[in-house]
């Protein structure tokens, strides 16, 4: 039978307040990218989180990110490498601190799409993912999109895993929509369950911009719903039943 990961970024509760229906979220997906601390997220959160995993058999990713809670870590930040480093290993050991089996590493937010082009970036994040990898006796694979990250990773000598997302606006040249630009959001549990399928299936997500018609391919072994999407858990649900439909096991890879 193929198979298929599926993962949503939770524990991203700010000042205490989640901001998505992680209960509900843990009992749908295969993997949990838990943020640590850099843009949402407590030692309580990280605790909690691992313990629902833990519970529902689901694999626990690590989603560190710039150091900026006052903007979810969705701004760019031109940090010197050694800082950005010190960041992420400080979140990356706060996770483990709360119990946390880190099978595979996910940045969020501007990191996340920073690094497919900024190589210094790239490699700050590959780095701490050595270090993490070091301190666990086995090579921690980092989750995302192709570019600068991709390299470095494989310069470091960790695996890369390709991910697809679900809710988010695809351009011809592979990047996401920029959130606040038309396209970025997909509305509608049908339609994104029609999207995870054809993904699993013919390894292709439909683009926004370009011609009609016109597709990006990627071999993800992981599509991502957010759980702070609108809809995230319809979603989420309707892409499991699809998938089992479409005779697709959900389980993860790490």
């Amino acid at each position: 039978m193929a198979t298929i990961d599926l993962n949503a970024d939770l524990g991203e509760s700010v000042d205490g307040v989640p901001t998505a229906d992680d209960a509900a979220m843990f009992a749908v997906v295969s993997s949990a990218s838990i943020a640590c601390g850099g843009h949402a997220g407590d030692a309580a959160s990280m605790a909690d989180a691992v313990a629902r995993a833990a519970r529902a058999g689901v694999a626990v990713g690590a989603h560190p990110s710039y150091p900026d809670r006052a903007g979810f870590g969705r701004a760019r930040m031109s940090l010197p490498a050694a800082e950005l480093r010190a960041s992420l290993d400080a979140q990356l050991a706060a996770l483990l601190a709360a119990g946390a089996d880190i099978r595979y590493v996910k940045p969020h937010g501007a990191l996340y799409h920073a690094i497919r082009e900024d190589p210094a970036q790239a490699r700050a994040v590959a780095s701490a993912v050595a270090g993490l990898s070091e301190r666990l006796g086995r090579a921690v694979p980092i989750l995302g999109l192709e570019g600068e990250i991709s390299l470095a990773a494989a310069a470091a000598g960790l695996p890369f895993r390709r991910e697809a997302f679900l809710d988010r606006g695809y351009l011809a040249s592979g990047a996401l929509v920029p959130r606040g630009e038309p396209g970025d959001l997909l509305h509608g549990a049908e339609l994104v369950a029609a999207r995870a399928v054809r993904l699993a299936t013919e390894g292709v997500v439909e683009a926004v911009d370009g011609a009609p018609g016109d597709v990006v391919r990627t071999d993800a072994v992981s599509l991502c719903v957010h759980g702070d999407t609108p809809g995230a858990v319809a979603m989420a649900r309707a892409v499991r039943e699809a998938l089992a439909d479409a005779g697709i096991e959900v389980r993860a890879p790490w």
